[in-house]
């Protein structure tokens, strides 16, 4: 199995930034999964303004299926919404947001 680069070591700000708001919704347990998520790939979308990423392996297109949530956040800029899927976050929906910088070098 494939080891995913951990999306606190790519994008610790946003991790931070996510734990946050979650703690605010009353997200607690999220809060605390958020430091833990995998970066497996970008949204791929190629729009300008998208920088979402899949934490989970699942085939884009397809719906979730039992269990899936979304989780609304209320950042200062831009929009930040969560896939859930039975209290795991699969994807990170990051949608006119200040550009998000690597700090791993990739």
């Amino acid at each position: 199995m494939e080891e995913y680069p951990l999306v606190r070591e790519v994008y610790p700000d946003l991790v931070a930034e996510l734990a946050r708001l979650l703690e605010a919704e009353g997200e607690r347990y999220l809060a605390i999964v958020a430091h833990d998520l995998r970066l497996v790939a970008p949204c791929g979308c190629e729009d300008d303004f998208c920088q979402s990423f899949r934490t989970s392996e699942h085939p884009p297109g397809t719906p979730y299926g039992p269990g899936h949530r979304n989780v609304l956040l209320d950042p200062e800029e831009g929009m930040l919404i969560l896939d859930v899927v039975d209290e795991r976050i699969v994807y990170v929906e990051v949608l006119f947001h200040p550009p998000l910088v690597r700090q791993d070098g990739g």
